[in-house]
């Protein structure tokens, strides 16, 4: 009796390490992924930004997405791909205004999704 309730508390505890283990990990990838975001909207926003600039942003998205896939749902991720592809193609064609406003959208999402996986008493229920 005393080694299955030592054995139940154990791998409880090992479940709860690796969600707080996933948790840190997923938002450590997210807020690197959000700074690029960011600095792209800036330069988006000062007229500067070129195809090269929203490459960079979508090279560092796919390396990110790579490891991200285990821990978010795949339709998520694609969503993700979508805005980012709208606006490397608006930047592409100087579409400057239009690509601002699929940024803002991008950063929104990048922002919020990572709360949609943590260990909240609303994601659990």
């Amino acid at each position: 009796m005393v080694k299955s309730v030592i054995y139940t508390l154990a791998a409880l505890a090992l479940c709860i390490g690796t969600f707080i283990g996933v948790e840190i990990y997923t938002k450590k990838q997210f807020k690197d992924f959000e700074n690029a975001v960011d600095t792209l909207y800036k330069k988006v926003d000062a007229n500067t930004a070129d195809r090269e600039d929203g490459y960079a942003v979508r090279t560092l998205w796919a390396d990110k997405k790579s490891k991200l896939h285990v821990f978010v749902p795949h339709n998520d991720i694609s969503y993700i791909d979508y805005w980012l592809s709208e606006a490397c193609g608006l930047i592409y064609e100087g579409e400057y205004g239009l690509a601002l406003g699929k940024i803002e959208v991008l950063k929104e999402i990048v922002k919020n999704l990572p709360d949609a996986y943590t260990l909240k008493l609303e994601n659990i229920f």
